[in-house]
């Protein structure tokens, strides 16, 4: 679907990083974009791809007066930033007038976000990536299905196909983004009461094509359906998907090291020991129960998304679903699919509609596919 009036739209994207040069890339080659790539790192904008549509600025983003020049006049900023610098995008935001997007984990900066948009006249609409973001939209599309609720559990993971270390993973996104998931307390609803769950903890396992996988309590993966469901669900939880051993290595690094209070060591270690890859695959498993006519019923929602090229050049299942997910979202506001004023969730965005999307359609993948048993 093309942009309201069929016009070119002037986007800013925060971050040069792996996330933030794909969504670059994949509104550049739309036609229907500019894009201005914004970094503090002169190395990082070098290797954003050089394209008609696509411009560079190194900018830093604590300096207000820079960010609100560069983001006057322009349609929306997206953010690929680190989750610590969230608040500061959103409210040079605010400052230009500009809608905002990003794609965060935190909970703190999300709520901080709401808080700017409580009085914004552009749209502000977080955690737009693969969880936060498409997992909240599929979640909330098989909830509508029930006269009533039990049970809302959302498990997603973006693992290498073909994994070779203790860890069995490979740094496939930010880095501050994985640690930040594995330390901060997680949102869930137990027997109707919305709380907070330790990370790492409440470890399972299950199977899917074969193949065994562990998932634990992990921060930010709920986005908003904590508040959208509180009163209409007993049980409302995320976790995040790994291969079985992944869990006890963590907690080992994190707690009898220590590491949890170190957590730029950590990161060192993890960006100087563990490879970068192109060969993943994102797992999404998401399983809904309740009463329908009267009836116990369980649905589910399986996919798996594998690395592709795009435009031409290969990139991994991550970066698809993450920069995929976030350019649906910008697209639908920029038709007029979505409010485009205050405070959007995510589960607010329909699922047939967001699949529908040119960007959307990433989830789609014909070697697999989404399937709803």
């Amino acid at each position: 679907m093309m942009p309201e009036g069929n016009h070119m739209k002037d986007i800013v994207v925060i971050g040069a990083g792996k996330i933030g040069s794909t969504i670059a890339r994949m509104l550049a080659h739309s036609g229907d974009y500019r894009v201005t790539v914004a970094d503090r790192s002169d190395e990082q904008l070098a290797a954003v791809e050089r394209h008609d549509a696509v411009s560079t600025v190194v900018v830093d983003i604590a300096d207000a007066v820079a960010m609100k020049a560069l983001l006057t006049g322009k349609f929306a900023v997206l953010s690929a930033a680190p989750y610590h610098l969230t608040v500061a995008i959103a409210e040079a935001a605010a400052a230009a007038g500009v809608h905002y997007l990003d794609l965060t984990e935190d909970v703190e900066s999300t709520r901080h976000v709401k808080r700017i948009a409580e009085t914004a006249k552009t749209a502000f609409i977080p955690q737009c990536g693969l969880a936060p973001g498409f997992i909240s939209i599929v979640a909330n599309d098989l909830a509508s299905r029930f006269d009533s609720l039990e049970s809302v559990r959302m498990r997603v993971g973006a693992l290498p196909q073909y994994p070779s270390n203790a860890l069995n993973y490979n740094l496939t996104w930010s880095t501050d983004g994985v640690i930040n998931e594995y330390i901060e307390p997680c949102e869930a609803i137990v027997e109707s009461a919305l709380i907070e769950v330790p990370a790492l903890e409440e470890r399972e396992e299950f199977s899917l094509d074969g193949v065994t996988y562990e998932a634990f309590n992990t921060s930010g993966g709920l986005g908003t359906l904590c508040e959208t469901l509180k009163g209409k669900v007993r049980t409302l939880n995320y976790k995040t998907i790994r291969y079985p051993g992944h869990a006890a290595i963590m907690k080992a690094l994190l707690n009898d090291l220590g590491l949890r209070h170190r957590r730029e060591v950590l990161k060192d270690i993890f960006e100087n020991a563990l490879p970068t890859t192109t060969q993943d695959v994102v797992i999404i498993f998401v399983t809904v129960s309740g009463r329908k006519g009267g009836r116990l019923i369980q649905e589910t929602y399986a996919n798996k998304v594998y690395s592709a090229p795009i435009a031409g050049v290969l990139h991994s299942a991550i970066q698809i679903t993450t920069a995929g997910s976030i350019c649906a979202v910008l697209d639908m506001l920029a038709d007029g699919t979505l409010r485009a004023e205050g405070f959007v969730r995510q589960e607010e965005i329909a699922l047939e509609a967001f699949l529908a999307n040119r960007f959307g359609h990433h989830y789609a993948q014909d070697q697999y596919g989404a399937r709803a048993a």
